[in-house]
């Protein structure tokens, strides 16, 4: 699912979570903190590993061991944005997935 670049990630969420399926972790960053994806997340049955922000009256728990697999999908992220055609985006979705998928195939096939 391709947003604007300045696009709110919590609500493109539902949208993408719809495509996503059934899952028992959502692993998020803290652009994902909000009180109705999480309540969103737990009645379709998922947990939801989302920090809180700082600006956050009460603290958040969650899965700090589970949290911390995330650097993985972060670190593929970087390395896609290595490709100036990734990081500078394409206009039309269609090249920017093609785009991703030669980058991808370069970066860890080759």
């Amino acid at each position: 699912m391709l947003t604007a670049g300045n696009a709110s990630d919590v609500k493109a969420a539902p949208a993408l979570l719809k495509q996503a399926g059934r899952m028992r972790y959502l692993l998020a960053d803290k652009g994902y903190d909000a009180d109705q994806l999480r309540r969103s997340l737990r009645d379709a049955g998922a947990v939801p590993v989302i920090p809180g922000r700082r600006s956050r009256k009460r603290g958040i728990c969650y899965d700090k061991e589970r949290y911390r697999g995330r650097y993985l999908i972060e670190n593929a992220f970087c390395r896609l944005k290595d490709f100036w055609r990734v990081a500078t985006y394409d206009r039309n979705a269609a090249n920017f997935l093609a785009t991703v998928c030669i980058a991808a195939i370069v970066s860890y096939w080759l």
